[in-house]
């Protein structure tokens, strides 16, 4: 597996930083997991917007978004998601979101955006679903 942090190069070949709010894994059988870290709101959404659209440009055979490090998610974190199901839907690339912490679990159950994404309790999980 080769890990990276998204702003330049492609996708599975960028150099990890220590800073990063979203690093990279190519899984098994063609999957990029992308790992999130930090909080999902409006401060940001700079640091992983266009990281992420550049992921489902690539496009994978798989993308699986892997919460365990979200620590925060506001609206502003849930439309990117829900933007990001848009855009891999649209390019062909299934999306799978992975060990989303409590909070994060009530706000989809809540917003009622639990039922437009497939959620696994792991990473393995998701991408052996994918």
């Amino acid at each position: 597996m080769s890990s990276g942090e998204l702003g330049t190069g492609s996708a599975a070949d960028r150099p990890a930083g220590a800073d990063s709010a979203l690093r990279t894994v190519t899984g098994p059988d063609g999957a990029l997991i992308c790992a999130l870290t930090g909080d999902l709101d409006l401060d940001s959404m700079v640091e992983v917007q266009g990281p992420l659209r550049e992921v489902v440009a690539s496009a994978p055979d798989l993308l699986c978004v892997d919460l365990s490090g979200v620590g925060f998610c506001d609206s502003t974190g849930l439309n990117l998601l829900l933007q990001l199901r848009l855009d891999a839907e649209q390019a062909g690339v299934p999306l799978v979101l992975a060990e989303p912490n409590p909070q994060m679990s009530r706000l989809f159950e809540l917003t009622g955006a639990g039922a437009v994404f497939r959620v696994f309790e792991s990473v393995e999980e998701a991408c052996a679903a994918g």
